[in-house]
């Protein structure tokens, strides 16, 4: 007669191994299956997404040329870009049409790839610690998704704005080619949605206790010139674009900070009543 294994048993490091690739497969067939219909809708990824920040009648371009008349200012007002994107590669175009169906899988699926990283966690953690965490997939994916459009809606317009008109002699043209332009549009949006999970480290830091309130504002002047040299880097290099860029992640800071200080105080809590028991 065959023994049933308790569900408490402690599980093995291959059988941790075999459970963590399991979830690593569910997380890739959700990236390629997302990536087939970004793949499919070529027209709307490229056309209107890829390429939106790159026409005059942009969103953001309108917003930033009705400000600036307002202040008696044309920044922004134009009626084409002085640029051309252009392909030299023979599988270029199709290269870039696969990579960026990818991508396009990977922020799309980001909630379901949290989901499956939390269903490999959570085994481990305390009935305590899972139901305090309760929302880290919602919240974590709500701060991904705003970063995604900030790098989308203003880091990637203000940079294609200041390279696309920049220019050492009237003798030279701007021809982008394909890759270039797609790679400054996806990593400004993958880094900003990845700095705007600033909460939900610092939060997992001081959980474990790497990190502390203390800590954070000790070295909240180090933090600003961090801040200043990630937007100057991520950002083209004018002290308008910087600013807009660094005044959001100066935000995420002091508010990692005050989730810093709400888990503190809850361990604190936790600690007096197990010494009062």
């Amino acid at each position: 007669m065959k023994k049933i294994a308790s569900p408490e048993k402690e599980m093995s490091f291959l059988d941790h191994l075999e459970e963590l690739r399991w979830h690593l497969v569910r997380s890739t067939m959700a990236v390629v299956l997302v990536g087939i219909l970004a793949f499919i809708f070529k027209s709307f990824i490229f056309d209107t997404l890829i390429f939106g920040p790159s026409k005059p009648s942009f969103f953001t371009y309108r917003i930033f040329c009705d400000f600036s008349q307002k202040l008696g200012m044309d920044a922004f007002c134009f009626d084409e870009m002085p640029f051309r994107i252009q392909s030299r590669t023979m599988a270029g175009q199709f290269s870039a049409h696969m990579w960026t169906s990818i991508y396009a899988g990977i922020i799309i699926a980001f909630p379901y790839i949290l989901y499956e990283l939390w269903k490999f966690i959570s085994p481990g953690l305390k009935e305590k610690e899972r139901k305090s965490s309760r929302g880290f997939i919602v919240i974590a994916s709500i701060l991904f998704f705003i970063g995604v459009l900030f790098g989308y809606y203003i880091i990637t317009p203000l940079s294609i704005n200041f390279l696309g008109n920049y220019q050492v002699s009237d003798r030279v043209f701007n021809d982008f080619d394909l890759d270039s332009y797609i790679s400054l549009v996806r990593t400004s949006v993958l880094a900003s949605g990845i700095v705007f999970e600033l909460p939900i480290i610092m939060y997992i830091l001081t959980k474990i206790g790497l990190v502390t309130p203390e800590i954070l504002r000790k070295y909240r002047k180090f933090a600003l010139v961090i801040v200043l040299v990630l937007s100057a880097v991520i950002t083209p290099p004018d002290i308008v674009s910087q600013i807009i860029v660094a005044i959001p992640i100066l935000i995420l800071y002091e508010v990692s900070i005050y989730i810093s200080k709400i888990v503190v105080r809850n361990q604190e809590r936790e600690l007096k009543k197990m010494k009062n028991a």
